[in-house]
């Protein structure tokens, strides 16, 4: 990171649409597991009922926006009951800003705004090497699974509150949004 600069991370505003959106499509240009698609994704989402604009974030530095991440209602359903949950889809910083500790930042401060509003969990399909640092479990050891082929070990969801998923299993519902 630049010297003399310090990373600030605050909730979107609608002024930083276009500019987060041009953001993740950098971000996930080169992106071994993309779609290319991402930023439509959350053009997407932030017109969607599973939008909460308190848990879309940026980061900072200076002047520059150079990171994102989004949280979105999700359901997980069973036979017996649903339980609201949110996923992370997608984080996202430049690639002249990774591996500076900003999206572990990003997700942290997303973590906490959740626990904040009164949310208990998060799902997501993610780097198996990664997001176990900051503390996600691969989904079937809480026998929650994704509506879609994945690797299981990509597959991981995060208690924000202890024991929050104890007596919770079922299907990760996600918006529509997502396969549109």
């Amino acid at each position: 990171m630049n010297k003399g600069l310090s990373l600030t991370i605050r909730e979107e505003k609608p002024a930083d649409h276009e500019a987060v959106e041009s953001l993740i499509q950098r971000t996930f240009t080169l992106a071994e597991h993309s779609g290319g698609d991402e930023h439509l994704l959350v053009k997407r989402l932030r017109k969607s009922t599973a939008f909460i604009s308190e848990l879309s974030l940026v980061a900072e530095l200076g002047n520059d926006l150079v990171g994102h991440i989004l949280l979105t209602k999700v359901i997980i359903k069973s036979d017996e009951s649903e339980f609201e949950s949110l996923a992370l889809a997608p984080v996202s910083v430049l690639p002249e800003f990774q591996n500076k500790g900003i999206g572990g930042k990003l997700i942290q401060a997303a973590h906490d705004q959740a626990r904040e509003m009164g949310f208990t969990s998060l799902i997501l399909l993610g780097h198996e090497n990664y997001y176990p640092r900051f503390g996600y479990k691969p989904a079937h050891v809480f026998d929650i699974s994704f509506p879609f082929d994945a690797p299981p070990e990509n597959c991981m969801v995060i208690e924000l509150s202890p024991n929050s998923l104890k007596y919770i299993s079922g299907e990760v519902v996600y918006p529509k949004e997502f396969f549109e």
